[in-house]
C-alpha cells in the first residue's frame, strides 16, 4: 500500500504560534482591536446605516474553505473593513431610528470584554461564587433603582435573574405557571390552559406559547383600538376570560405590557393584575424596551400595580447601555421556577448547593451554561450611576419631544398615538393626501404613500426608519435612544424626511 497523501499544503512555520492564549499577542492584537473599533465608531456617519449588499453577498468575496494556515491579525482587520462592514446594517450609527435602540456604552463595553477574559461557566454557586453573588446583588440593586416591591427582590421574598432574551424569561415563567395550574388540575388538561395577551403583545408570546405545550387556538390576542391608545382593557380581558371558562378552559397566564413594540402603548398593570387574581392566572410584565426609562421618577408611574404581577422583566441590552446579551427577570415566588426549570445533575452535587444557602441560576433558566452577564451590568450602574443614566435616557426623550414637535409644525403630517418615551409614531395624514388629490383617501392609499415614503427615506442611506401598522393605519416608527445620537442627527433625520415627502406632496400646495 502507497503512502497516505493529504493534500496539506506545506505549513508556515514564520507564522508560529506559543499556543492559542499567547499573551504577547493578545496584548499587541487588543490595542489594535481597540483602534480598529474607535475607528469605526469615529467614522460610522461615512456609512449608509441601512446595508445597501444584496443576498448572497459575502460569499462571492470569501474563500470556500478554512485556512489551513493561520492569517496575521492585520489581514483579517482588513476583510472585516473591505468585506463585513458593508454587509452591516449599523445599530450604533446615531442615524439608526429604527426598530429599537440596541445601545452601547464604554462600560457595557469593557464589562463585556471582562466577562470574555474570565470565560466563567457559572451554572451553580460552586462554579464561581462570585459570578453568582454579584448576579443577586446587582438585581436588588437595579430592583431598588426601579422601586420593585421587596417580594420582587432578594431582600425580600423574590429575586431576579439575567437571561439572554424576553424568550428566554417568558419560556421559564410560562413553564412556572403551566406547571402550578396542572399540578391542580392534572396533566391531562394541559389542553385546557389559555394565554392572554392584545393585538399589540410582542409575538414570543404566541410562540412561548406554542413552545410549553399550549395549543395555538388556546392564545388571546384580544383587540386594542386608538380611542384607547391601543393598550389591553381590562373589562374585554374579562369578558374573554369568562366566555372561555364558560367552554370549560381554564385562563393560567396573562402577558401585560409597557411600551408595546410598535407604538409603546403601557397596559393598565393595576386594573389587569385584578382581573388576573379573580381568576387565578400568572401575570408577567413584558417591559423590554421602556423599563430602564422607569429607573427615573417621572416615568415610575408606568409600572404602577406591579405589585399585583408575578413576574416583570426588561431588557438592558435594549436602552440602558449594557449591550447584547442582556435581560433582567424578577420574580416574586423562585421556587416556582426552580421547580420547573431545576436539575440534578450527580456531577453538579455539592455541599453549598444542598446547604440551601446559596442560588444554583442554572435552575433559573433554560440552558445549564450562563454567561457572566452579571459583571458588565455592575460596570455599567458603578461606572455612570443612577443620576447619569436617568440623564441619558432623559436625554433621548427629550430629543424625540423634539422630533414630535417637528412633525406637528408640518400640517402635512400627523402624530398617531401618544408619545410615551422616545418613540415617535407618525404618518402623512389622510387629509393631506385627500388635499394633494394624490389618490383616493382610503386607508389602503394612505397606508401606501407612507409605505413609498419610508422606502425613500431608507433608501437615501443618511437614515433608518422601520414601520408599524395598528388599527390599519401604516405608520412611521422613529425610535430614538443610539448611544451616539445628538440634536443634531435628530434634526437630520427631520430634514430627510421633509425632502422625500416633498417629492410626494410638495410643500407649495399647502
Amino acid at each position: 500500500m502507497g503512502s497516505l497523501n493529504f493534500d496539506h499544503p506545506q505549513e508556515n512555520n514564520s507564522a508560529h504560534m506559543s499556543g492559542p492564549l499567547d499573551l504577547v499577542e493578545l496584548r499587541r492584537q487588543g490595542h489594535m482591536m481597540i483602534d480598529f473599533i474607535t475607528d469605526y465608531y469615529q467614522n460610522i456617519e461615512k456609512h449608509p446605516v441601512l446595508s445597501q449588499v444584496q443576498p448572497g453577498y459575502l460569499k462571492q468575496r470569501l474563500p470556500e474553505s478554512a485556512p489551513y494556515n493561520p492569517e496575521p491579525i492585520e489581514t483579517i482587520l482588513r476583510d472585516v473593513q473591505d468585506h463585513i462592514v458593508p454587509g452591516l446594517t449599523h445599530w450604533q450609527s446615531p442615524n439608526h431610528f429604527a426598530y429599537f435602540p440596541a445601545t452601547i456604552s464604554t462600560a457595557g463595553f469593557l464589562g463585556e470584554m471582562l466577562t470574555t477574559c474570565f470565560n466563567v461557566v457559572g451554572f451553580n454557586w460552586m462554579a464561581s461564587p462570585a459570578a453568582t453573588e454579584l448576579e443577586t446583588i446587582v438585581m436588588d440593586w437595579l430592583g431598588d433603582m426601579l422601586k420593585l416591591p421587596n417580594s420582587f427582590l432578594f431582600s425580600g421574598t423574590g429575586g431576579g435573574v439575567l437571561h439572554g432574551s424576553t424568550h428566554e424569561s417568558v419560556v421559564c415563567t410560562m413553564a412556572a405557571a403551566r406547571d402550578q395550574i396542572l399540578s391542580r388540575i392534572g396533566e391531562e388538561n394541559i389542553g385546557k390552559l389559555v394565554v392572554y395577551g392584545s393585538d399589540q403583545t410582542h409575538s414570543v408570546i404566541q410562540k412561548v406559547s406554542q413552545i410549553v405545550g399550549i395549543p395555538s387556538k388556546n392564545f388571546r390576542a384580544i383587540e386594542t383600538t386608538i380611542s384607547s391608545s391601543f393598550t389591553l382593557s381590562p373589562e374585554t380581558l374579562r369578558l374573554t376570560v369568562c366566555s372561555d371558562m364558560e367552554a370549560g378552559l381554564v385562563p393560567f397566564y396573562l402577558c401585560a405590557t409597557v411600551g408595546t413594540t410598535a407604538t409603546t402603548a403601557v397596559d393598565p398593570l393595576g386594573p389587569l393584575c385584578d382581573v388576573a387574581k379573580d381568576y387565578g392566572m400568572w401575570v408577567h410584565v413584558d417591559a423590554a424596551y421602556a423599563g430602564s426609562a422607569c429607573i427615573c421618577p417621572e416615568f415610575r408611574q408606568y409600572i404602577d400595580g406591579i405589585e399585583g404581577a408575578n413576574s416583570f422583566s426588561f431588557n438592558a441590552q435594549k436602552w440602558f447601555f449594557t449591550a447584547l446579551d442582556c435581560c433582567c427577570l424578577w420574580v416574586k415566588n423562585p421556587s416556582a421556577l426552580t421547580k420547573s426549570m431545576s436539575t440534578d445533575l450527580e456531577v453538579l452535587r455539592n455541599k453549598a448547593s444542598e446547604s440551601k444557602r446559596v442560588v444554583d441560576f442554572k435552575d433559573w433558566q433554560i440552558a445549564l451554561t450562563r454567561r457572566f452577564r452579571a459583571i458588565k451590568l455592575w460596570l455599567v450602574l458603578r461606572s455612570y450611576g443612577v443620576a447619569n443614566l436617568r440623564n441619558f435616557l432623559r436625554s433621548h426623550v427629550k430629543m424625540a419631544k423634539r422630533f414630535e414637535g417637528l412633525v406637528r409644525t408640518d400640517e402635512r403630517f400627523e402624530v398617531v398615538v401618544p408619545r410615551n418615551f422616545a418613540l415617535v409614531c407618525f404618518r402623512i395624514s389622510p387629509s393631506a393626501i385627500s388635499k394633494a388629490n394624490l389618490t383616493p383617501s382610503d386607508e389602503k392609499c394612505v397606508n401606501e404613500v407612507n409605505c413609498k415614503l419610508l422606502e425613500a427615506i431608507n433608501g437615501s442611506g443618511w437614515v433608518y426608519m422601520t414601520h408599524a401598522v395598528v388599527g390599519g393605519m401604516y405608520v412611521l416608527r422613529c425610535a430614538i435612544g443610539a448611544s451616539l445620537t445628538e440634536e443634531k442627527h435628530v434634526a437630520m433625520a427631520w430634514k430627510v424626511v421633509q425632502e422625500h415627502v416633498d417629492a410626494i406632496l410638495p410643500l407649495t400646495m399647502y
